[in-house]
């Protein structure tokens, strides 16, 4: 089979820290052939490091969706062009790997799904940290009934002073909203994902603006009050169809000593999970608790002997979320990431911020 080639919409951060790299490990499967930035200098530096000799450079993304030769797009721009850059490319005959959020809103992402079952063209949406170890671990425990009816969870997308400084992070217009939408819904997917419920009944949320004043000590530097749009914290309780409870807290910044990022806590009617660790930094673990011999007891597994089924040099969860989302296109099978679930994260993260915005419930049909 011939190497799949592949069209990049966005050359940011998060195609340098993410994207890039891992695809170029892929180099034998795959080859990026076509970059496009609105700033085009940003485009020409990425096709020199990672481009085919033939690559195609330009600032206009329709030009990548109409080279027929490109088999994929990756959209990596800001959220609120998610939506119709990912319909144009699945509806232009393209594979598209969006990143996360989905889209801004329910309405948005839903077009994105029902362009993905028009053209029966693959989907998924960027949550990288299902590819953790710790995470793997985690689901296996929850789909093997480890933990039994899992009742309440909590997501976690805490920073102390973890504000993004670069890029459109405090562009409300532009992002749709800050620490909710950039980190909580890593969280969330997660959350969802171990509990295997896609069925939310009703939503309570709140959002604050209370430290945009203080940008001291930012681990990523100062921040401009004058131009901080966004919430810097948010929190949304959950409750799904089936009683279940799900509370989620999204800060970038918040006073308080023990931080949590993309990370959940898990309690079921046998067992209960609990993460911990530096998972941003893939050295994240999970720690399983219940009453066993007549005693309370908890169990730290080793994430030793691969990930997902992969060996090799790296397990990293951006390496491995490209190789399974190459083998999904290669193989037809269903990507780990469905829209169909992405899309119901979406909608809760909308619920939240409808909610703290009215100071109403919002109950969904």
């Amino acid at each position: 089979m011939s190497k799949l080639k592949i069209g990049i919409i966005g050359c940011g951060g998060i195609a340098h820290s993410k994207h890039f790299p891992a695809l170029a490990k892929l180099s034998d499967e795959v080859e990026m052939t076509g970059f496009c930035d609105i700033v085009l200098e940003r485009a020409k530096e990425a096709a020199r490091q990672y481009g085919s000799a033939d690559a195609l450079v330009t600032a206009d993304y329709k030009k990548l969706l109409e080279d027929k030769s490109i088999d994929v797009i990756h959209v990596l721009t800001p959220n609120n062009s998610h939506s119709f850059i990912t319909v144009e490319a699945l509806e232009a005959d393209k594979h598209v790997m969006c990143e996360k959020p989905m889209a801004i809103n329910y309405a948005e992402a839903k077009k994105m799904l029902d362009a993905a079952n028009k053209t029966k063209k693959k989907l998924t949406i960027g949550y990288q940290n299902r590819f953790r170890s710790d995470s793997l671990v985690t689901h296996e425990a929850c789909q093997n009934g480890e933990l039994g009816d899992i009742y309440f969870a909590k997501a976690h997308a805490i920073r102390r002073k973890g504000v993004p400084t670069w890029g459109v992070f405090p562009d409300k217009e532009k992002q749709g909203g800050g620490p909710l939408i950039d980190i909580g819904t890593h969280a969330l997917d997660l959350t969802l994902w171990f509990m295997d419920n896609y069925k939310p009944k009703l939503v309570l949320g709140s959002t604050y603006q209370k430290l945009k004043d203080n940008p001291m000590a930012n681990m990523f530097g100062p921040w401009n009050p004058e131009t901080f749009e966004t919430e810097d914290s948010a929190f949304g309780l959950i409750k799904m169809e089936n009683g279940a409870t799900i509370f989620l807290e999204a800060a970038w910044a918040l006073n308080m000593i023990n931080p949590k990022e993309a990370q959940v806590t898990l309690c079921g009617t046998e067992a209960g999970a609990e993460m911990f660790g530096k998972a941003y930094l893939d050295e994240g673990y999970v720690v399983f608790n219940k009453a066993d011999h007549n005693q309370l007891e908890q169990t730290q597994p080793s994430d030793a002997g691969g990930v997902f089924g992969f060996s090799g040099e790296s397990t990293e969860q951006r390496d491995v979320e490209a190789r399974q989302w190459i083998d999904a296109i290669k193989t037809g099978k269903d990507p780990m990431v469905k829209p169909e679930q992405a899309i119901v994260v979406t909608q809760i993260l909308e619920a939240i911020y409808q909610s703290a915005k009215t100071g109403k419930v919002i109950e969904f049909d």
